[in-house]
């Protein structure tokens, strides 16, 4: 299909933009390597087949993390805007009602930032401690009982200084970059973190290769176990490990998509970021088991003897044990944890703007006011809910709820409404393939509108199941409600409250571009010559 010429139709003030294709690529990069790609892609890879999980997890990134990814740069780069925008657009004369998803995709950043931003401040912190090893002999009760100060499940205003200190600096850093921009602030950062996360990640794994019982560990989590592949939970687990490691369905690939210049390659970068990411995890699993078999054969246990291989537990627990038996340790925990506070740092920043860009447009703030009104806002709400000795299993919780419930639900009535209710999977398909140089055929749509929305539907279904059934992590019930399902229930007033408010400046007087359908436009140009 060749590129039209059709002039870009626009009402609105110029938009921010990247500087170029490498620092949206970079910062998209920067959003979908996180934390989860560190702590989690490893021992979910491990638990579910070993190397046979490589296959689902290939199949399914190829099959959902992908059209859906596509599907987010399509209506971020189309309507041009954060995702109240971009679906009040979308629904046209419906949009009133459809902003409401829009709203719902901006809370669920918010919450997450609010967390997200808690376990940075522990990587910051745990860099630190590396130094001199400060967890000692029993890393478990240092982080538990010395650090966090843990308490019972519940709500407490007792703050812990060492927490409560870099998680200021950390809010503090990231308000920072959200005032200098899209170009100065966010790309400059992923420009400067990303190649020093690559550099110090791959100095770790090195490193770790080189431990006695470092094979063991890698044989431990490639070694296919075939027999894994008939059960349908592997599939679940592939399918959820894409979806949430490539930053998909919650907002921020639709904002930095909007960001991109109206002539701009929209799949090809697509799929870079996307592989880049599957690389990143696979070189994580690589790093992270070489170091475990080494923990192992220290201990003279094998590596399914081992504990804590997955999220806190791995990171805040494990690692601080092993970095303590290695030669150089101290250097060993300064590059893992100063690795896990830049990819989580990125990350961040990528979550906060989804809310900047929202405020900005809804309530016509400059970029500066939005940026210190959600960081202000944020700050506090992250202090007094995660800095205090009940944070940890807040945090915990919060997490398993707003992803697991907020996220699928969220990617679920996207692919949804705009496949089936508004139709618009043609058009969206049509603008793909009009500026970039890879075409996507109808078996995108297909993806996008049916495996996609099957797939996410029956792992939410499964997953309300067995909260409501088996509760989570031991933690009461009543606290379970309160914040767990409180936690779902804001995104749902956020959806609901937010589309009332008025607009300073309507977002509906905006011609989309280029002209769809493309044979109406043609015929246009006929009548006009």
């Amino acid at each position: 299909m060749s590129r039209t010429t059709t002039t870009p139709a626009s009402t609105d003030a110029p938009r921010e933009e990247w500087a170029g294709q490498l620092g949206f690529i970079l910062s998209a990069i920067g959003s979908a390597v996180g934390l989860g790609n560190i702590w989690r892609f490893p021992g979910v890879a491990y638990e579910n087949g070993g190397g046979a999980f490589l296959i689902p997890y290939l199949v399914a990134l190829v099959t959902a993390g992908i059209p859906i990814l596509f599907l987010d740069y399509a209506l971020g780069h189309r309507f041009r805007g954060s995702a109240p925008t971009v679906f009040r657009r979308v629904g046209r004369r419906f949009g009133r009602w459809t902003e409401s998803l829009g709203w719902f995709q901006v809370a669920i950043p918010f919450v997450i930032g609010l967390y997200y931003t808690v376990v940075i401040a522990w990587a910051v912190s745990y860099f630190v401690f590396s130094f001199d090893l400060r967890w000692g002999d029993d890393p478990t009760g240092f982080l538990v009982n010395d650090y966090l100060q843990s308490g019972d499940p519940g709500f407490s205003l007792q703050f812990v200084p060492a927490v409560l200190i870099p998680l200021v600096l950390i809010w503090i850093a990231a308000i920072v970059v959200l005032v200098l921009g899209v170009a100065k602030g966010l790309q400059t950062v992923n420009y400067v973190f990303l190649p020093l996360l690559a550099v110090g990640f791959t100095i770790l794994v090195v490193r770790a290769l080189f431990l006695p019982g470092a094979a063991d560990g890698l044989n431990a989590l490639f070694t296919p176990k075939w027999d894994a592949l008939g059960n349908p939970d592997v599939w679940i687990a592939a399918y959820s490990q894409i979806f949430f490691s490539l930053s998909i369905a919650f907002g921020i690939m639709i904002t930095y998509a909007s960001y991109r210049k109206r002539r701009a390659n929209l799949t090809t970068p697509g799929l870079v970021v996307a592989f880049a990411n599957s690389s990143f995890e696979i070189l994580a699993g690589i790093g992270v088991f070489a170091t475990l078999g080494f923990f192992a054969a220290q201990q003279g246990v094998s590596i399914d003897q081992l504990q804590n291989l997955t999220g806190v537990g791995l990171s805040f627990m494990t690692f601080p044990a092993i970095v303590s038996q290695m030669p150089g340790g101290p250097l060993f925990g300064c590059l893992f944890f100063g690795s896990l506070a830049v990819a989580g740092f990125t990350s961040l920043i990528s979550v906060l703007q989804v809310v900047c860009a929202a405020m900005q447009e809804k309530f016509g703030m400059s970029r500066a006011r939005a940026a210190v009104t959600v960081g202000v806002v944020s700050t506090v709400l992250s202090v007094l809910l995660f800095a205090t000795t009940t944070g940890l299993t807040a945090l915990d919780v919060v997490d398993q709820f707003v992803n697991n419930i907020g996220v699928v639900s969220s990617a679920i009535l996207m692919t949804v409404l705009v496949v089936w209710v508004l139709r618009r999977g043609g058009e969206l398909r049509y603008h793909l393939s009009a500026i970039s140089t890879l075409k996507v055929g109808g078996v995108w749509i297909a993806l996008v509108g049916l495996v996609g929305p099957v797939v996410l539907a029956y792992m939410l279904i499964q997953r309300i199941i067995a909260l409501i059934t088996e509760g989570y992590g031991g933690v009461p019930t009543p606290y379970l409600v309160i914040v767990g399902w409180g936690s779902v229930l804001f995104l749902v007033v956020v959806a609901i409250v937010m589309p009332l408010l008025r607009w300073k400046r309507s977002p509906d007087e905006f011609t989309p571009w280029p002209t769809y359908p493309p044979v109406a436009a043609s015929r246009t140009k006929e009548a006009v010559r």
